[in-house]
C-alpha cells in the first residue's frame, strides 16, 4: 500500500508538472543531457585512456575514483543540473528509488533486444522532494571495463578497488552487460 501511494504522488506530480513543460522543451532538455553524457563520458574516457598507457588499470581505477567524481562535478556547478553515475550494482553512487526503477527497465528492454542507443530515458519525477526533469542513459560494459569491472580481476586490482571502494558491488559483469547509467537531474523553474 505504501509503495502504491508513492508511485501515484510520483504520478500526481509528474502529470502536474508536465502540463507546464511544452514538448518542444522536452525535446531541448533531453538533447542538452544527451549532449551532458557525451562530454561527461568523452572526459572521463579521455582520463581513463590515458591512465591505462602511463600506469595501467590500478592508475585507472585512481582515476574513477579521484577524477569521475570532480568532472560530475565541474559539469554539474557550469550547469546547474545534478549529473552522476550510478548503477545496480554500484561502486560508489547507489542509485535512488527512480534511478533503480528506470535500469532494471532497461534491462528489460535489453532482454527484449534493444540495443544501447534506445537504452535512455527522460521522465519528469521528483527529485530530492522537488519536481524535475531527468534523464538516464544507459552505460554499456565494453571490454576494457571487464579490468575492473569483469568476472576474474587481477588480485592487484582487486585488492586496490577492495582499499578505494569497501563496499564495492560492480564487478561480475558481463561483455555486453549494462554497466550502470548516467544520470542527470534538471531542476525545473519554479513558478
Amino acid at each position: 500500500m505504501k509503495y502504491l501511494l508513492i508511485f501515484c504522488s510520483v504520478l500526481l506530480v509528474s502529470a502536474c508538472v508536465q502540463q507546464t513543460i511544452s514538448y518542444k522543451e522536452i525535446e531541448h532538455r533531453t538533447d542538452a543531457s544527451k549532449d551532458m553524457v557525451k562530454a561527461f563520458g568523452g572526459k572521463l574516457k579521455g582520463k581513463l585512456q590515458a591512465a591505462m598507457k602511463s600506469g595501467g588499470p590500478i592508475a585507472a581505477i585512481s582515476v574513477c575514483n579521484e577524477q569521475a567524481p570532480l568532472i560530475a562535478k565541474e559539469l554539474s556547478e557550469k550547469s546547474g543540473w545534478d549529473i552522476h553515475r550510478t548503477s545496480l550494482k554500484p561502486r560508489a553512487t547507489k542509485p535512488d528509488a527512480w534511478e533503480k526503477r528506470m535500469m532494471e527497465a532497461f534491462e528489460k528492454q535489453k532482454e527484449k533486444g534493444d540495443g544501447f542507443k534506445r537504452l535512455f530515458v527522460q521522465d519528469i519525477a521528483e527529485a530530492n522532494g522537488k519536481p524535475a526533469f531527468r534523464f538516464m542513459q544507459a552505460i554499456e560494459t565494453k571490454q576494457v571495463c571487464l579490468v575492473c569491472h569483469g568476472e576474474n580481476i587481477a588480485p592487484a586490482i582487486a585488492a586496490k578497488i577492495q582499499e578505494l571502494y569497501p563496499q564495492d558491488t560492480a564487478t561480475g559483469f558481463k561483455l555486453g552487460d549494462i554497466r550502470g547509467a548516467f544520470s542527470i537531474v534538471q531542476p525545473l523553474d519554479e513558478e
